[in-house]
């Protein structure tokens, strides 16, 4: 199970490290720290530094999710954006503690909400997304765009051509893929397939986000396996279960599946 474990990151709430620190040592677990805003505001930096030493001690790999709840990247509003901006800014600032290997972002597109407004969200988020890059860089990072409630790819591969850089990819979620898309896997990877460099691996029966343990809902996940092979891409991937016993679950289902032997 080890070699499963070391080739994976598990979704943790930053202010849930205190009370699973003990645990993320002893069983060596890659994780993705999600940052809320709650966190961010509440954040004791000296005590921040500390947990950063202690994963690097550990020889622990660390990817970042950056707070999304009622962010808007791409806000049309110049105000709203630069809000937005400027709270997704706050985790870049720890990126030099624990040197995150991605920062996942939401793009935050609903076309409900954007009715008749997609160039003008693409030309306000790519503003938005050319300075974080910009930080990315400085940091030796990748953002990971997150879909979520894309209908299709479309909006996403434009983005992505737009800003043309290596230092920002896709992040697949597999659950918001089988609750939101109207769309085919295989046309999602063939729009953003070149572009894929993280994965959220997390399922459910296809009608709300349950976050299920992998291989307990509907997604096909031998389907994107056998597709990340054909194309000879190998993401980072996190597991994002929601309680323990899924996370576990989850490697076990992974394990069985025979998902990672590539």
């Amino acid at each position: 199970m080890q070699d499963i474990v070391s080739k994976v990151h598990a979704h943790m709430p930053y202010h849930l490290l205190p009370k699973y620190l003990e645990m993320i040592l002893q069983k060596k677990l890659n994780l993705e720290i999600y940052f809320s805003h709650y966190a961010l505001q509440n954040l004791d930096k000296t005590k921040c530094i500390e947990t950063a030493k202690l994963f690097a001690g550990a020889g622990l790999k660390v990817t970042f999710h950056a707070p999304f709840m009622d962010l808007r990247p791409g806000a049309l509003d110049d105000k709203i954006r630069q809000a937005s901006l400027d709270r997704i800014k706050e985790v870049f600032n720890l990126a030099p503690y624990f040197h995150p290997l991605k920062i996942v972002c939401h793009p935050s597109y609903d076309e409900r909400y954007y009715v008749y407004g997609n160039d003008l969200w693409l030309e306000s988020s790519v503003k938005t997304w050319t300075e974080l890059i910009a930080l990315a860089k400085d940091a030796k990072t990748i953002i990971a765009l997150e879909n979520v409630y894309e209908k299709e790819p479309r909006i996403l591969r434009r983005l992505f051509d737009a800003l043309s850089s290596d230092s920002i990819c896709f992040c697949l979620d597999t659950g918001h893929f089988n609750v939101f898309s109207y769309t085919s896997l295989n046309i999602w990877m063939q729009e953003l397939g070149k572009y894929l460099g993280h994965l959220h691996l997390h399922d459910n029966r296809g009608k709300t986000d349950e976050h299920l343990p992998v291989g307990c809902g509907t997604f096909p996940f031998a389907e994107l396996f056998q597709t990340l092979r054909a194309i000879g891409a190998k993401p980072s991937m996190t597991l994002e279960a929601h309680d323990q016993d899924d996370l576990w679950e989850s490697l076990n289902n992974i394990k069985s599946m025979n998902l990672l032997d590539f």
